[in-house]
């Protein structure tokens, strides 16, 4: 069964039945139509494509409104594909009603830009020292060699652009739904600021076996 594309709403926390305090992020999940579905006869694996966010026609290309037109889909914004074994039939429209409370899914997002940033942010570097004329507090200190091989190995730790990655957040239990409304709630954190894009899929990791 293939996600569900949405908004990151925000934080809160609810109650559970003992009274425990449990800080949840609020999704807004779908209605995702079903644009295409792709075979591994046709197109060597098996996947969905869903479409999400209505907009006016006017706001998307000619190509993407013939895209979405020629499936009798009306227009929205963001499409994306879910790989999925047996990916459900077009027109199918799936919404939060695919999840229930205890499911464990997978939350794919942006994170939040942070700009160009040094070590000490970047990567948590310690610095140099504060005091005694020090001049050095915030660079990262010695990164070359010598002689040979007289260049910067790469994947070193160096300052540079800050976040705006994307990163997926597994294994995250689903607290409530509410299908009204079209919410999820998530126990924990996921990637992003609020309002931002993100795509919700039941999880991959496979529990580990106790004993």
């Amino acid at each position: 069964m293939p996600g569900l594309i949405g908004r990151k709403v925000g934080m809160t926390q609810v109650f559970e039945e003992d009274g425990t305090v449990m800080p949840v992020t609020v999704l807004a999940l779908g209605p995702c139509p079903v644009v295409c579905v792709k075979s591994r006869q046709t197109d060597g694996y098996a996947a969905a494509q869903l479409a999400f966010d209505k907009v006016a026609a006017r706001k998307l290309t000619r190509p993407e409104r013939g895209h979405l037109a020629g499936r009798n889909i009306e227009p929205h914004r963001v499409l994306r594909e879910f790989r999925a074994d047996e990916p459900p039939e077009a027109g199918t429209v799936l919404d939060v009603t695919m999840f229930a409370p205890g499911d464990r899914v997978d939350v794919v997002g942006i994170t939040k830009g942070r700009g160009f940033q040094g070590v000490r942010k970047r990567h948590g570097f310690h610095g140099g020292p504060e005091t005694h004329g020090c001049k050095t507090h915030d660079q990262p200190g010695s990164i070359g060699m010598s002689a040979w091989p007289s260049h910067v190995f790469k994947g070193r730790r160096l300052p540079g652009q800050m976040g705006n990655v994307r990163q997926t957040t597994v294994n995250l239990r689903v607290v409530r739904t509410d299908p009204d409304r079209h919410l999820l709630l998530v126990r924990g954190a996921v990637p992003g600021g609020r309002n931002s894009l993100v795509l919700v899929r039941k999880t991959r990791r496979v529990p580990r076996k106790k004993g």
